[in-house]
């Protein structure tokens, strides 16, 4: 389809839906997505995305909002792992490990007990963002201006926390509560983005944008900003692309990522072989 026909196309709810939902996307992720890699918190990510299948599973099964059964599983998943890395001896992976196929073997049940037409399995695992309906717009608008503010009102507190733990709870910093707080927000990150890309995608938009941006500055704030920035960009450009060529919406922002990445990581060498190429000169003549 030429940009034109992509234009018109804008008349209907559901395109627009989708290129909303696209943006709400990229500023929690380009947010709670700097976190997620500074503190290494990958891992977490992808068993905490992964729970939420059983949640969108039994959602489906009793018959109410799948996004309320996603929060509610993330937000419970994400507090089990925290509680137990934080109180009790089960090892982190180990924990997240058990979560993940747990909740993956729920959503399967689940899925396949559930009466009348539902989705299936492959449409959650990759994403569909044209079925996003204009009242999940409203719930998605809430989660984002929540975790906006709660990250305003609490950016030194975590700032300190991410960068020195240690140092951050002798000044009396409550880093565990923090920690949980985190943890939370990343889950409701996570259900943001499932309609875009998916339980299988969704760490790649989470990591990816903020990766880019720590490649050109280490300041977290300033990471935030290009993370949002980049994966706004980069996300929209994913979907037109899918339009234009009927491609997967989730498995082309993915892939557009993942290019970007890749060009970035390959400008940041070069840029570095030349920043230190008149010093390397200066110390042979010398």
């Amino acid at each position: 389809m030429s940009p034109a026909g992509l234009f018109s196309a804008l008349h209907y709810a559901f395109v627009r839906n989708m290129f909303i939902v696209g943006l709400l996307g990229s500023i929690s992720c380009g947010i709670i997505g700097t976190y997620v890699v500074v503190k290494r918190l990958v891992f977490i990510t992808g068993g905490v995305a992964h729970t939420c299948f059983g949640g969108i599973g039994l959602a489906y099964l009793l018959g109410f909002s799948p996004l309320l059964g996603a929060v509610v599983f993330a937000v419970g998943s994400a507090l089990t792992l925290g509680i137990s890395s934080l109180k009790t001896q089960i090892r982190e992976d180990s924990a997240i490990g058990s979560l993940w196929a747990v909740g993956m073997a729920l959503g399967i049940l689940f899925i396949t007990k559930a009466p009348g037409i539902v989705p299936s399995p492959t449409s959650i695992l990759f994403g569909d963002i044209l079925l996003v309906k204009t009242a999940d717009l409203w719930l998605l608008l809430a989660l984002s201006i929540g975790i906006i503010a709660i990250v305003a009102i609490l950016y030194r507190q975590l700032l300190a926390m991410t960068f020195d733990e240690e140092f951050a709870k002798i000044s009396g910093v409550p880093t565990d509560q923090l920690y949980l707080l985190l943890l939370s927000l990343i889950a409701l990150t996570v259900v943001l983005l499932l309609k875009m890309t998916g339980v299988i995608l969704v760490i790649a938009l989470l990591t990816m944008p903020p990766t880019i941006g720590g490649l050109f500055t280490k300041n977290l704030k300033k990471m935030m900003v290009l993370a949002v920035l980049l994966a706004a960009v980069l996300t929209n450009l994913g979907l037109v692309i899918s339009w234009q060529y009927d491609a997967p919406p989730g498995a082309a922002i993915v892939l557009i990522l993942a290019t970007a990445l890749g060009i970035a990581l390959a400008g940041k060498r070069i840029w570095t072989k030349m920043a230190r190429k008149p010093v390397s000169s200066a110390v042979g003549q010398g």
